[in-house]
């Protein structure tokens, strides 16, 4: 099976895996599931080690942080036109003030290619009514 993983799910599993549940953890290490990061996450890396100090403890760098995504055997789902397109179309979640525009494109990038997403946003369950299949941890 296939799944997308929010930012956070990546950092918790390569560095606090006991924020993850036991659910999610099964689904991260079984190895006949195929794992993916969006692009958008290896930017929010970079936003998150320069305004973040935590981040900087556990790496030296930006790249230390995209290249320990291929180091737990994630894959890198790109962006496209129709990612885009999924995005300006997406209808925010204005009743909690949802206005992450990061979250938004992983959203779309999750809808448009028919993966689960995988997040702990208690923001996110508003976008099952768009047909976003949500797995919570």
């Amino acid at each position: 099976m296939r799944y997308l993983i929010d930012t956070h799910i990546f950092i918790w599993y390569a560095k606090e895996r006991d924020r993850l549940s036991h659910d999610i953890l099964a689904i991260l290490e079984d190895y006949d599931n195929q794992i993916y990061l969006s692009a958008e996450s290896l930017r929010e890396f970079v936003l998150l080690w320069n305004n973040k100090p935590i981040i900087r403890r556990w790496w030296k760098t930006p790249e230390d942080m995209i290249r320990d995504v291929e180091e737990h055997y994630f894959q890198i789902l790109y962006l496209h036109k129709e990612h885009y397109e999924r995005y300006a179309r997406l209808e925010i979640n204005e009743a909690q003030k949802h206005y992450d525009p990061s979250d938004h494109l992983i959203i779309s990038h999750a809808l448009c290619n028919g993966i689960p997403l995988i997040s702990d946003d208690d923001k996110f369950p508003f976008y099952r009514g768009q047909g976003l299949e949500l797995i919570e941890n």
